[in-house]
This record gives C-alpha cells, sequence and structure tokens, in this order.
C-alpha cells in the first residue's frame, strides 16, 4: 500500500477514510478485505465503485444481473477503479405480496444505509423490476454521491399462435376474453410460456420500462438504456461502459445532485407523455426528487406533459414493444423528435456522460416511423398524464388518456361500489348485481395506508356478464394503482385515500359521478354538506386500516406513509441527507 504519510498523496477520495490510514482503524478494514484474496497495490487510493445489486430468483426481471455486474466489473476494472458488489433489497412485483410497492421506501432505506456506511466513491446501480429503479434513485439520492443506473433491459417479444404479446398486458386481455367465454381455460394458460421467454422486464411500455425511459431522461444513465433487451449482446457493452463511466465520475465529484436538477425532472415528465409512459410515474418521479430537494407538483403534470402527443406506438397504448422500440432508434430518437420541435424544455440539462442531453441525442437516427411516429402523426395528439380534481379527490387523482376509450373522458355514471378487493371480487360475478355500461365502478381502501402499500388493482377487471354483452371499458375509479402493463378508462390514486379519511370513503351504491378528462374535474353530485356528514359518520374502526392492528414494518409503514399526491415516501425520508463519512465502528 502506499505511505500515507507521503507528501505527493493520490486525490483523497471517500474511501480513503477507511483504506488510506497506517493506524489500527486501517489495519483493519484492509485486512478483512484481504480475505478475498485482495493485493496490496489495490489499496493504492484508486476509485472504489459500489455495485449495487437487487439480483433475486424471486425478482424474475432481474434474475440476471450476476452477469450484468460482471460486465459493470470489467468496466470499473478497465479504467483503474475497484470494483465492490453488495446486494440490497429486491422488491419484483410479480411474486412480492401484498404489493411490492409497501417495500419500495424500505429497499431506498438499504441502499442509502449500505452506500453511506461503506467504503465506496461512487455507485452503480443495477435497476430492473418497477419498484427497483425509484428506490435505488431515492436512496442513492439521500446520499448525494456520484451514481449511474445500469438497467436490465427489457424481454423479447412474446409470442402466442405467431402473434406479438406484450407482458402484463397480455394478462389483462386474455383473462377478460376467458371471463366473456371467447377463450377457454386451456387457450387462456397456453399463453404463460410465451409471454416470458427471456430473461429482463415486461417488454411493454409499463412501469419497468417507463422507469427505465425516466432514468434515462432524468440524464442518470448512458444513452440507450432505457431499451436494450436484455439478452442483446449491446446490454453488456453498455455496462461495462456504465462502470468505466462511474469511475471518472468519481474522479470528478459528478454527483447525483448535479444531474437531478429542477430541469431533468421537467424533461421527464415531457418525456413520460411522449413514449406513453406510466401513471406510477408520477408518484416515483415526485418521491426521487423530494429525496434530492426538488420541489414537484401534480400540477407540473399538466403545465408540462398536457398538450404533448404521444409519438412511442407500444402497448399498453399501441401497437409495438419494446424490442421494436429499440431497433427504431430507442429513447435517443424520441429524445431528437421532441428537441427539433421546441418540445424538450430543457436541452442543456446534464448527464451523466458529462454531456448535456441535447448533445447525446442531436444526430440519433430513428429507423422506423411506425414505432416512433413523427409529431404530426401521433398515436395521441394530446398525451400525458391528466391530473383530476375535485370534491372527490381535493388533492388530485391521475388518468392515463392514451389508454383509455376516447367516449369515456367525459362521462357521467351511477356509481357502483366496492369496499376493498374482497368486497370487489366478491361481487363482481354476481349475475344479479346491478350494473351496466354506463356505470361507474368505485373501488376503496386500496391506497397507501388502506391496502397497505397501494396495490396495483385498480384496473378491475369488468362484470362477466358485461363482458359477455361485448362491453370492452368502463369508468373505474379507485385510491389504488394498476399497472403501468395496463389500460382502460381508470382513475387512480385519489388522494385523499378512503383510509386517511379521503372522500372516497363517502361513495355510496347509486351516487352520480362526473369525469371530465379535458376540464381534469373529478366529481360527486352531493352536496357538501351531505358528504361532510357522511364522512362525520364514518367510525374510527371503518377507517382504521387493518395492518395498523399488528404490528412490525407494515405498521411502520402505515404511520410514516406520505399520501399518492406526495410520493408515498415516508415522512422520515424525504431530504438529502449526504454523504458525510460516519464515525468508526471500532
Amino acid at each position: 500500500m502506499p505511505d500515507p504519510t507521503s507528501k505527493n498523496p493520490p486525490k483523497k477520495l471517500r474511501s480513503t477514510e477507511w483504506f488510506g490510514s497506517a493506524d489500527k482503524n486501517g489495519f483493519m478494514y484492509r485486512s478483512w478485505m484481504k480475505n478475498q484474496g485482495i493485493p496490496d497495490h489495490e489499496f493504492d487510493g484508486r476509485p472504489i465503485i459500489g455495485i449495487c445489486n437487487t439480483w433475486s430468483e424471486l425478482t424474475p426481471c432481474n434474475a440476471h444481473f450476476r452477469k450484468i455486474a460482471e460486465h459493470v466489473k470489467r468496466g470499473i476494472s478497465e479504467a483503474g477503479g475497484f470494483p465492490v458488489e453488495f446486494p440490497v433489497f429486491s422488491n419484483g412485483e410479480s411474486n412480492l405480496r401484498p404489493t411490492a410497492m409497501l417495500t419500495r421506501n424500505l429497499a431506498s432505506m438499504d441502499v442509502e444505509e449500505a452506500i453511506r456506511g461503506n467504503p465506496v466513491d461512487a455507485v452503480v446501480l443495477l435497476t430492473g423490476c418497477d419498484k427497483t429503479t425509484p428506490a435505488l434513485l431515492m436512496g442513492a439520492a439521500s446520499c448525494d454521491i456520484p451514481a449511474i443506473v445500469v438497467t436490465g433491459g427489457p424481454m423479447l417479444n412474446g409470442k402466442l399462435e405467431g402473434k406479438n404479446i406484450g407482458s402484463g398486458t397480455a394478462v389483462w386481455q386474455l383473462h377478460e376474453s376467458l371471463k366473456a367465454g371467447e377463450i377457454n381455460l386451456h387457450q387462456f394458460l397456453s399463453a404463460e410460456g410465451g409471454m416470458s421467454r427471456s430473461a429482463g422486464t415486461c417488454n411493454t411500455m409499463g412501469t419497468a420500462s417507463t422507469m427505465a425511459c425516466m432514468a434515462e431522461a432524468l440524464g442518470t444513465s448512458l444513452p440507450h438504456n432505457a431499451a436494450i433487451p436484455a439478452v442483446d449482446a449491446r446490454r453488456y457493452v453498455l455496462a461495462q461502459m456504465s462502470g468505466m463511466r462511474a469511475v471518472q465520475m468519481a474522479k470528478d465529484g459528478l454527483t447525483l445532485s448535479k444531474i437531478l436538477t429542477r430541469e431533468a425532472f421537467e424533461n421527464a415528465i415531457r418525456v413520460n407523455a411522449a413514449i406513453g409512459g406510466s401513471t406510477n410515474a408520477v408518484i416515483h418521479l415526485k418521491a426521487i426528487a423530494g429525496r434530492i430537494g426538488v420541489e414537484l407538483e401534480l400540477e407540473d403534470w399538466t403545465r408540462i406533459g398536457s398538450h404533448t402527443p404521444t409519438i412511442v406506438d407500444l402497448m399498453p397504448s399501441g401497437r409495438f414493444l419494446m424490442e421494436e422500440f429499440y431497433y427504431a432508434g430507442g429513447l435517443p430518437a424520441v429524445l431528437r423528435r421532441l428537441g427539433e420541435n421546441g418540445l424538450l424544455p430543457h436541452p442543456g440539462a446534464l448527464t451523466v456522460n458529462g454531456q448535456s442531453i441535447w448533445d447525446n441525442v442531436r444526430e440519433a437516427p430513428s429507423f422506423d416511423d411506425e414505432v416512433i411516429r413523427p409529431l404530426d402523426k401521433p398515436l395521441i395528439a394530446d398525451g400525458g398524464i391528466r391530473i383530476l380534481r375535485g370534491n372527490l379527490s381535493p388533492r388530485g387523482a391521475v388518468l392515463k388518456p392514451s389508454a383509455a376509450s376516447p367516449e369515456l373522458l367525459k362521462h357521467r355514471g351511477r356509481a357502483v361500489v366496492f369496499e376493498n378487493l374482497e368486497h370487489y371480487k366478491e361481487r363482481i360475478v354476481d349475475e344479479d348485481l346491478d350494473i351496466d355500461a354506463s356505470c361507474v365502478m368505485v373501488l376503496k381502501n386500496c391506497g397507501p395506508k388502506g391496502y397497505p402499500g397501494m396495490a396495483e388493482v385498480g384496473n378491475m377487471g369488468l362484470p362477466p356478464k358485461l363482458l359477455r354483452q361485448g362491453v370492452k371499458d368502463m369508468v373505474r375509479i379507485s385510491d389504488a394503482r394498476m399497472s403501468g402493463t395496463a389500460y382502460g378508462t381508470v382513475v387512480l390514486h385519489v388522494a385523499p385515500e378512503a383510509a386517511d379519511g379521503g372522500p372516497l370513503a363517502a361513495v355510496r351504491d347509486g351516487d352520480w359521478i362526473e369525469l371530465d378528462c379535458d376540464a381534469g374535474r373529478l366529481h360527486l353530485d352531493i352536496s357538501d354538506e351531505e358528504l361532510a356528514a357522511r364522512l362525520a359518520s364514518l367510525s374510527a374502526a371503518d377507517a382504521q386500516p387493518m395492518s395498523t392492528r399488528g404490528g412490525g414494518y407494515q405498521k411502520l409503514y402505515v404511520n410514516h406513509v406520505l399520501q399518492a399526491d406526495e410520493g408515498c415516501d415516508f415522512d422520515f425520508l424525504v431530504g438529502c441527507r449526504g454523504s458525510a463519512v460516519p464515525r468508526h465502528s471500532h
């Protein structure tokens, strides 16, 4: 190891607080690391780059991350860095119950404390499945060290009977067809293997792909990170290049606060509209912004995202899948089209490669105008996420027009109410249920506190008796979320939620509800006095989430989670706590 008393020591990095001294503490830190076969010269003051890995066989979307991590290590070593891989909580959407959203904040705490408490100068964030991207960015932002995102990439196109099918989207479509009697159980189950036929995340513009695009639009990943298929060799090239870049970021002190600026978030909101991105991005971007100290409000989605054409023709809003999106030019092609038409709010925003986002994409090619459409031939002329307010959602609710039925975006209907998910499942199959296509389905107690965790149950399946009549969509309202792979005229994230005393709790069967998407209005047609009286009549037991009656993490979650309009972070986690080196452990 180098002599720490030398007159010309290497540039001091954070990790030298562990490995750069010749005292008892330095001895201990180096000695135990050496049991892995690390030689003296590795402790010469070179940048130590953490690889924050969400690999897990219980998170199928991230199950190939060990190989990706090896390519990241190659890049770090090639650039003269010292790679150290460490695991963090992996909250996979497909297996984790009651919902992966319940543990997004827990995972972010794991990331934050692992970074701050360990000798790392920069970190490569290996993200994939829906919540892993925001969780890792939230945790890293709370430390504000140099960080770069490497996404696992989407699966190859799903296949069924010679046609492409989309991850998640096919589930909702086929299940409704099964309930309508259009296909049998064998046909339904035969799609399982073909839908998920390679490593990677959902191949639709679901939440995983959306958040990968958000990471790229925010400037936290290298160009093309969002769309390269998981099994494409170019995914491994990008991983290696990202590892190399992380070393230079550590040397340059290029921290997240220099990248995750207000301008970066405004770019991301515009991009989300252009790609037809998931409604979940509203919650996740708010939470990430809160960790880095950027004020982001629901109105920003209206101000920036509204009147932006959706030009990416991907399921669930359109026809194609992420594989075609990459071959068509990926997100750089979208960014170039926005920029050339004056629709990229801040082209000078800095990215992790040290260049502006516009410098990265100004010459990006586009190869397929069917997949990435010209602005004068959009999939949806006015895309983005609509923010809805009214006496039913005083703090806001969201709707995704590109996935909705245009004829339902202005609608008045009679409410059919489900008090919770179990009540919905029991009632929806009742052939005597008083419901028709004009009704508005209302689901309560599925928000952050009520479920708990705000599960993706807002896209309620329609009653089988209506499906058999050919009904394909209805207005649905809840305090829940829905999968980014889902579709329909679905109002989500109603805030405050029913379990927190929100007006949604007061809705009764037979009430009339008005939705006006263009006006941003969601209204329960009862008087203010009647609404107040109904809310006052609710007992404390009615409003108490089931999870508060036990203990453990769920109790901590319910006691501290913020509402959907605030990003569903914990109240005590908002803000940046920095990366100051903690006191010695011995």
